[in-house]
C-alpha cells in the first residue's frame, strides 16, 4: 500500500554551518568590537549573548540570512524570551524544532480524515504516516497538507509505491 511520513526536520549540518558563519560575522563586524557579542551551538539549542537586545536583533538578522543562504527554513526556530544575565548582558535562546509535536499531529490527522480523500493519518512518535490506496490521493494529501499547516515547515519523505 502507498504511504509517505510527515515530517519536521531541518538539517543540522547546515544549522551548524551557519551558526559558525555568523559567528565569524560577529568577529570581524566593527559594531561588535569591544561587545559580548557572541552565538554558540549546543545539540539543538542556539545561544545568543549580547549587550543589548537590539544586539541580540542583530545577531538573530544575520542568523536569519545564513540560514537562508543555506536553504534551511527560519521556521525551524523557536525563539526563546530575551533574559538578563550578569551585569548588563542578556542571554536568548534559540530552539530548532525536531519532530512534529502530539498536538499538530492530531490536527493533521484530523484534517486527512474531514478531506473525505481516501488515506489514512497515523501518529507514529514525532511523524504522521499517511498511507492511501493510490498514488493520487496521496499527492492530493500531501498539497492539503501544505496548504493547511503553513506555519510549519513540514517536508514528507519515505514515499513508497
Amino acid at each position: 500500500m502507498p504511504s509517505f511520513d510527515t515530517v519536521c526536520e531541518a538539517n543540522l549540518v547546515d544549522v551548524r554551518n551557519a551558526v559558525e558563519n555568523t559567528a565569524k560575522e560577529i568577529a570581524t563586524r566593527f559594531d561588535f568590537k569591544g561587545t559580548a557579542a557572541s552565538i554558540t551551538i549546543q545539540e539543538r539549542e542556539i545561544t545568543l549573548i549580547g549587550d543589548a537586545d537590539f544586539q541580540l536583533t542583530q545577531i538573530e538578522d544575520v542568523l536569519r540570512n545564513k540560514l537562508t543562504k543555506r536553504s534551511v527554513d527560519v521556521r525551524f526556530l523557536d525563539i526563546g524570551e530575551v533574559r538578563k544575565i550578569g551585569g548588563d548582558k542578556v542571554k536568548q535562546l534559540l530552539k530548532v524544532r525536531s519532530g512534529i509535536e502530539s498536538e499538530l499531529a492530531r490536527k493533521i490527522q484530523k484534517l486527512l480524515k474531514d478531506s473525505k480523500l481516501k488515506v489514512q493519518g497515523a501518529i507514529q512518535e514525532d511523524k504522521v504516516r499517511v498511507t492511501g490506496a493510490k498514488r493520487d490521493d496521496l499527492q492530493a494529501a500531501m498539497t492539503l497538507i501544505r496548504k493547511e499547516v503553513a506555519d510549519v515547515p513540514l517536508s514528507f519523505d519515505n514515499f513508497r509505491d
